[in-house]
């Protein structure tokens, strides 16, 4: 088997605060395989978002630092690269779907003056060849008429129409590593469908790997090869879809895949749903952190030891506090 394009060890991300520095991502490890997607879960506020910003050092300055781990990218520690390599590479050979395209697409601008500057940015051409790119690649994300498109602002289009025109930037460049961040966020349901469908066409297209970032387990289910679950700051379960789905170790998946609808419910029925929030980044526990909404008792040393994280089974693996594994 081929090496992982994205290799990611023992990140540590953290805030600088008025209250002190506070840790969002405290401790996490995955691999993305060549040519495959991995789908990380969890709810708001878990660290999903500041995972995909610290592989792509788009955390806020000066706030947000990356203080232990490594990222590395075919080989290459993205954490320890000058900010001038980074981005070379950020747009290039790594791209980003944001999860709000009217706050990511720059309102006074036309789209194809922005999807011609993302080619710009990394190759040498005219801006006609630049043009000529972008209508090929409107084409190729099914938005009609691009010849017209190209000229209009982002607050012409429709929700379905700017997250396409965020495909297109993403991929104009042909990465090797897409990483979407909530791609189907306040998209009506056939939207959702028709955006997921066009990803995963042209992952196939482009054989690049992807990161999908969602709360969505059907999206999970629909598209991703593995999962990773996240829960206030770390993976709690990591295991390929099939497994987990079938046979979900941790306390916070089961709770997460109780709570999805189901066809074969007793009609009027109560939804199952897990207690409580995800707690605040100040509230931290070192500990196992979803003790509190388990609904099972915890000894002191569960609160105060964190969890090591192991291969419970083949390829399984989980954060192993004796309370919450079943």
């Amino acid at each position: 088997m081929s090496a992982p394009i994205l290799q990611v060890e023992n990140l540590i991300t953290a805030f600088d605060t008025d209250a002190g520095r506070m840790t969002a991502v405290d401790g996490i490890s995955f691999d993305v395989p060549r040519g495959k997607t991995l789908g990380i879960v969890g709810e708001s506020g878990c660290g999903k978002s500041v995972t995909a910003f610290s592989i792509t050092r788009l955390l806020p300055q000066p706030h947000g630092q990356i203080l232990g781990g490594s990222i590395h990218f075919e080989g290459r520690d993205l954490a320890a690269l000058p900010v001038q390599e980074m981005q070379r590479i950020r747009g290039n050979a790594i791209s980003m779907i944001f999860q709000e395209p009217m706050t990511a697409l720059n309102p006074v601008q036309t789209v194809g003056k922005q999807l011609a500057e993302a080619i710009l940015l990394h190759a040498v051409c005219s801006k006609a060849e630049a043009l000529a790119r972008s209508i090929d690649m409107m084409k190729k994300v099914r938005i009609p008429a691009p010849e017209q498109r190209l000229h209009e602002y982002p607050h012409q289009l429709s929700g379905g129409m700017r997250q396409r025109i965020m495909i297109a930037m993403a991929l104009i460049n042909t990465p090797k590593l897409l990483i979407a961040d909530e791609p189907t966020t306040a998209l009506d349901v056939t939207v959702q469908a028709q955006i997921l469908e066009l990803i995963a066409d042209l992952q196939k297209e482009m054989g690049m790997s992807v990161v999908l970032i969602t709360h969505d387990l059907g999206v999970i289910a629909e598209v991703c090869d593995e999962v990773a679950v996240m829960y206030a700051g770390r993976i709690v379960e990591r295991a390929s879809v099939f497994d987990l789905f079938a046979n979900p170790r941790h306390a916070y998946t089961q709770g997460l895949l109780e709570s999805i609808p189901r066809l074969d419910s007793k009609p009027k029925t109560l939804l199952k749903a897990i207690p409580g929030n995800v707690p605040g980044i100040a509230n931290f526990k070192p500990g196992c952190r979803f003790a509190e909404r388990s609904g099972r008792a915890h000894a002191e040393t569960h609160l105060n030891q964190r969890p090591a994280f192991v291969e419970i089974s083949p390829n399984h693996f989980v954060e192993n506090c004796p309370v919450c594994v079943s």
